[in-house]
């Protein structure tokens, strides 16, 4: 039988499941439009369709590492609990691998096979997803890489070793000690993690944010009443803490609280034995960016009961 893009269209607005996968189950039932719901429905592709609206803002930052690449991804679930699963965690551990080939993009990333399964990372989430019965998604990855030296990771809060709240990667060049290195871009990781910088320099900084800081400083100290040369030495001297605060090298190291982060590169460089430039670092926060519902789950089972709250 024909299976025409009407009756795809037809099973994906019953059912929610992809047209791909409405596609080949038309065609494994011979276009009977009831019995490719229930060929959906007994692989699970219907009931992760149902749930692919709800927010999913938990989850796990995975980061996987080779010495001179590492990448980072991050899976999303409902809930932390599902965080907990070991099938959830089995599964962000084998992403993270497979994103070292991956090269930052995320789509390339979901099409390509998962370990002993038999089809794609997508195709595994979305099992995942009828088997545990919460909406997860394969939501970002990233990755580093150096010609010589090393890419460092450092993840906080973590679950099991490679994977949990945070993940920091940080690429240092240079032809030294491979031990020296992996210490400081330990200690750079860490670093990160904590004061979350916004660019490693003045230099590659978003110039929006600065205008947009710079005036604030401007109206602020225009309000003092000052002459306008001296509000414009005010404005300069606020740019340049702001620089101080949000600039990585111009950050003071957390690990010893005195030292510039530039100049702790500079001091590292003595048990390197060789130049060391950081060239770039990436720091993935579970669930940034996604606008969480907040629900009042006291009300939600009053409701559910039928009990009236006062």
């Amino acid at each position: 039988m024909e299976i025409t893009a009407g009756m795809v269209k037809q099973l994906r607005d019953s059912t929610g499941v992809g047209m791909m996968d409405c596609k080949k189950a038309l065609a494994e039932t011979n276009g009977d439009m009831e019995a490719a719901v229930d060929w959906l429905r007994t692989r699970g592709l219907a009931k992760a369709a149902k749930k692919a609206d709800r927010v999913a803002a938990e989850g796990l930052v995975g980061v996987a590492t080779n010495g001179t690449a590492a990448a980072l991804v991050e899976v999303n679930s409902e809930t932390d609990f599902v965080a907990r699963n070991e099938q959830f965690q089995a599964i962000v551990g084998n992403v993270a691998k497979l994103a070292l080939d991956a090269d930052g993009d995320v789509v390339k990333l979901g099409e390509m096979p998962f370990p002993g399964s038999g089809h794609s990372v997508s195709a595994e989430l979305t099992e995942a997803i009828a088997k545990i019965g919460e909406n997860m998604t394969l939501r970002r990855t990233a990755s580093l890489s150096v010609g010589n030296g090393v890419v460092e990771s450092y993840v906080h809060s973590a679950v099991k070793p490679g994977m949990g709240k945070m993940g920091i990667l940080v690429a240092l060049e240079s032809t030294g000690d491979k031990t020296a290195l992996s210490t400081l871009g330990k200690q750079l990781a860490m670093h990160i993690a904590a004061t979350n910088p916004l660019s490693i320099s003045p230099d590659d900084l978003d110039q929006a944010v600065v205008a947009r800081e710079r005036a604030i400083f401007a109206e602020q100290a225009r309000e003092s009443g000052k002459p306008a040369e001296i509000v414009e030495k005010m404005v300069e001297g606020r740019v340049r803490k702001y620089y101080e605060e949000v600039t990585l090298l111009a950050q003071v190291f957390v690990i010893d609280g005195e030292t510039k982060v530039g100049d702790a590169i500079k001091n590292a460089e003595k048990d390197a034995g060789a130049p060391i430039k950081l060239t770039q670092f990436i720091r993935y926060a579970l669930g940034e960016g996604i606008e969480k519902v907040e629900t009042d789950f006291a009300a939600e089972v009053a409701a559910t009961s039928g009990v009236k709250q006062n």
